[in-house]
Formats: structure tokens, C-alpha cells, sequence
């Protein structure tokens, strides 16, 4: 772990927190704790923008081997030091297409993270898995942590795909030769009150139907309009577990839980949001099984005003967990 820290000129160092803010996974933390090594390292915004473009890469290959980083202490205060910070680093934006949770732009290319409320529990999943087309890297930042919970949970998606073959292996063996896909009945604008409330307009950026419908079936998806002016929508056939071809290591890439768990609202049935390519629902006590081992493998890392996390989407899968308002956590998607 030094070796890694030491490429990056001896400007940072690790920090360690308790269980289950911060697990050993494979002989590794998880998630990495990255701290300037005392208060004068970086002064300002534009001194940590310049070591940030000097080590980009080396941050990269430091983000392969450990799936998440958390940028703490250093000075980042408001969204727009955000954006800076990721655009430091040489990264492009993903236009938000694809994905249930209603979101708003704040600055740049800075989002707001699910505006679900915040009694409701946003289950593990990785960012917009149910399309293929998914943004590469995800970055969050806390302008303001919550009075109470509001935890990110962050799970490696190679452990909890080799814990899930050891307890589960003829759904671990449909699941990677069928794959799944994903129903949801999409709204006429926004409903705020759901957690899937993204309407079709905003889910495909788009203000006709046509153009919505002409972006859907880019991705594979199928459109059935309904009276009331709502759509829904099926996926393609979409992995359920993904090779890393940095490693060669089968990832659990998907968002079976958080649609089995989280797709209901006045237009959906969560144990009908998604199914094997054969039509083969989800059994329950399997998503409970699914649903321990996620638990088991996450590391739930409460927020401090300033955080940064980098997370690389492909191998890391996450979670927000309910809390007491105020609270701000922000997002940028990455290609």
C-alpha cells in the first residue's frame, strides 16, 4: 500500500477508520483514506488543482487497484471546487441518460445525487447498470453531511460476486448465462415524490416522445405509452456480472437489489422490475441472501463536510443509507 502512496510524492497519507466505516478487503483498506500530510500541504484550491493534474495518472492506477478513494481535508468547500477537482483529474462528463433517480444540476457538470427522500433507503447498485452505456467512474462530494445516517455504502463487486457463488451457484450460473432485464414504468415529468420518479422527458433528455423513443431504442429499450401519458420501458438483456479487463476478475455489475427493493411507486411492482432474460423472477430468498452479502461486504463511510469519493464504477457498487436532514452529497459521472 506504501508503494502506491509513496508514487505520489509524499504530499498525502493514509488515513484508518473503524469498522464499518473502513474494511480490509484482499489485503487492502477499502475504501482508501487519502489526507494531505499536514495542513500547509495544500493551501488552497488552486495548489491541490496542480497536484491533482501532476498525479492524475498515477491517481488512476492507484483507483484500479483499490476501487474507491476518499479525497479528506482537503480544501474543497462549495460545488463549483467540486467540479474543478474532477476536471483536474482529465475526466469528461456522462450525459445522465438511462438512470431512475431524479436529479438537478447545480454547476458545471456537478449533479445532485438521488433526490429520493431521506427515510427511503437507496439499495446497492452500480450507476446506471440496467443500460449499456454506464459511466465508467463516479465522483461524490459532500458539501454538508447529514444530522444523522446518510452513509454512502460502498461494496467490491468481485467479492460480493465470489461470495455469492459460494451461496448461490445455479443463480450466479443464470444469472451470468441469461442475463436480466429491467422494467419500469416512467412518468409524464418528474414525480419527486418517488425515489424512480425520473420521468421520460428528463430519463432520455429529451421533450418529444419521438426523441425519447428514438434514444430508448439506441440502448436497446422498448416503449409502451400508457394513457395517462406515461411509458413503460424494457431493457435489453443486460450482464449480470461484467469482466474487469484490467484483471480479469468477474464483477457483480448490475442493480438487480435496488430494482427488486426500490422500483415501487404508484406505477411499479419491485418484484416485477426485474427478471432473467427467461422470464424467471427473482426469488426471495435469494434477494435475501443478496441482500446479507452486500451488508456483509460494504464499508459505510459517514461523510465529512469537504469529501471527495472517487469511485470506479465498474468494480465498486454503492448505497446511500436513510438519515436525518439537512443534508448535501453531490455527483459527477464520468465517460
Amino acid at each position: 500500500m506504501l508503494e502506491d502512496i509513496n508514487t505520489l510524492g509524499g504530499m498525502v497519507e493514509t488515513v484508518k477508520l473503524p469498522e464499518p466505516q473502513q474494511k480490509i478487503h484482499d489485503g487492502k483498506p477499502f475504501p482508501l483514506i487519502l489526507s494531505p500530510t499536514d495542513q500547509k500541504t495544500f493551501t488552497d484550491l488552486p495548489s491541490t488543482i496542480m497536484w491533482l493534474e501532476e498525479n492524475r495518472d498515477k491517481l488512476k492506477k492507484i483507483l484500479l487497484k483499490y476501487g474507491v478513494i476518499v479525497f479528506r481535508d482537503f480544501p474543497v468547500k462549495k460545488a463549483i471546487d467540486f467540479d474543478a477537482f474532477v476536471k483536474a483529474l482529465d475526466y469528461q462528463p456522462f450525459p445522465y441518460i438511462g438512470g431512475a433517480a431524479p436529479r438537478t444540476s447545480v454547476v458545471g457538470d456537478v449533479f445532485t445525487t438521488n433526490e429520493s427522500p431521506p427515510d427511503k433507503l437507496v439499495d446497492f447498485h452500480h450507476e446506471i447498470a440496467q443500460s449499456p452505456k454506464y459511466p465508467k467512474n463516479i465522483f461524490f462530494f459532500c458539501e454538508y453531511p447529514a444530522k444523522e445516517g446518510g452513509q454512502t455504502s460502498v461494496a467490491p463487486s468481485n467479492l460480493v460476486y465470489r461470495k455469492m457463488l459460494e451461496r448461490e451457484p445455479e443463480f450466479v450460473k443464470d444469472l451470468e448465462e441469461k442475463g436480466v432485464r429491467y422494467l419500469r414504468v416512467l412518468p409524464d415529468g418528474d414525480d419527486n415524490e418517488s425515489a424512480i420518479g425520473r420521468g421520460w422527458q428528463s430519463t432520455y433528455l429529451s421533450k418529444t416522445r419521438e426523441e425519447a423513443e428514438s434514444k430508448a431504442k439506441e440502448l436497446g429499450t422498448t416503449f409502451e405509452w400508457m394513457p395517462d401519458g406515461s411509458v413503460k420501458t424494457i431493457t435489453d438483456i443486460m450482464p449480470g456480472v461484467r469482466i474487469n479487463p484490467n484483471n480479469g476478475l468477474k464483477m457483480w455489475h448490475n442493480a438487480i437489489i435496488n430494482a427488486y427493493r426500490a422500483y415501487v411507486d404508484s406505477r411499479n411492482v419491485p418484484e416485477k422490475s426485474v427478471y432473467l432474460s427467461d422470464g424467471t423472477y427473482m426469488k426471495p430468498e435469494v434477494m435475501d441472501i443478496l441482500d446479507e452479502t452486500l451488508c456483509e461486504c460494504a464499508s459505510d463511510m459517514d461523510w465529512k463536510s469537504g469529501d471527495v469519493m472517487m469511485i470506479d464504477n465498474l468494480q465498486v457498487l454503492h448505497a446511500r443509507r436513510e438519515f436525518v436532514p439537512p443534508r448535501r452529497v453531490l455527483a459527477w459521472l464520468c465517460v
